[in-house]
């Protein structure tokens, strides 16, 4: 029984030691203890990210959008979104817009594996690299649970792990484009990153449509509060730059 104790003992330990950075995601840590980690920045700006793409479906109409309002974003690439539309990420790039790491697959990493994690992740970096031009700099872990072997991981890629301030909820069954811009109003102040999705590929059927319903309002609130929205790349996110480790060239 003695022996039984000392390995659930042990086991706990380690899963908590696996989970540990994954408390960056709630909001107390995210505002007041990881501020880098959560994407504040420039007091004048307000980064725009996009979670979950490339997918044909979502991704093309807004990029339009995004072409109308002349304005660029951050896309989180999903390996396998990326490997099935390798023309869209192309185009993301051509349009100006900067390519971020959100994995190969969308999954949470609850239990330790460090060796795939660093796998997968090398995987999307090749990928992002090579199909689209563009190296990341950025990583997002699925769900913002950022565990100790994701962290890892990203740190020996050479990546910046970032989560957000603010998000619409775009993802939820019902929502629209006022009830998304509602959301996230709150938290658009200068500084924050916005999370967003360009696909439903993990969210409500069509949500993205509500995604690109938002748009032109919160580019109409933050033209109204004189912010800039804009990429990650030009949010000037606190701490130094991104290191240079194995991230491919």
């Amino acid at each position: 029984m003695r022996a039984a104790r000392l390995l659930l003992g042990s086991l706990a330990a380690v899963e908590l030691l696996h989970l540990a950075p994954a408390a960056v995601r709630l909001p107390p840590v995210r505002h007041h203890l990881a501020r880098r980690t959560a994407g504040h920045g420039d007091p004048g700006r307000i980064a725009l990210t996009f979670d979950d793409g490339p997918d044909p479906r979502g991704t093309p109409p807004i990029l339009d959008a995004l072409d109308a309002l002349g304005v660029h974003a951050t896309f989180f690439l999903l390996g396998d979104m990326l490997e099935r539309a390798p023309d869209i990420g192309r185009d993301l790039v051509v349009r100006g817009h900067e390519v971020a790491a959100h994995g190969w697959h969308h999954r949470r990493q609850y239990r330790p594996a460090p060796a795939r994690d660093f796998r997968e992740l090398r995987r999307t970096i090749e990928a992002i690299t090579t199909l689209t031009g563009a190296p990341p700099h950025w990583y997002r872990p699925p769900y913002g649970v950022l565990t100790t072997g994701l962290a890892l991981a990203a740190h020996r890629s050479g990546l910046r792990p970032v989560l957000w301030t603010t998000w619409g909820r775009d993802w939820e069954q019902g929502a629209t484009g006022p009830t998304v811009y509602a959301t996230a109003r709150p938290g658009l102040a200068g500084g924050a990153t916005l999370l967003l999705h360009d696909s439903d590929c993990t969210s409500a059927p069509d949500s993205w449509q509500a995604t690109l319903a938002a748009l032109p309002l919160i580019a109409t609130h933050c033209r109204e509060h004189g912010l800039t929205l804009g990429p990650l790349r030009d949010h000037a996110i606190l701490g130094p730059s991104p290191p240079t480790g194995e991230r491919s060239p």
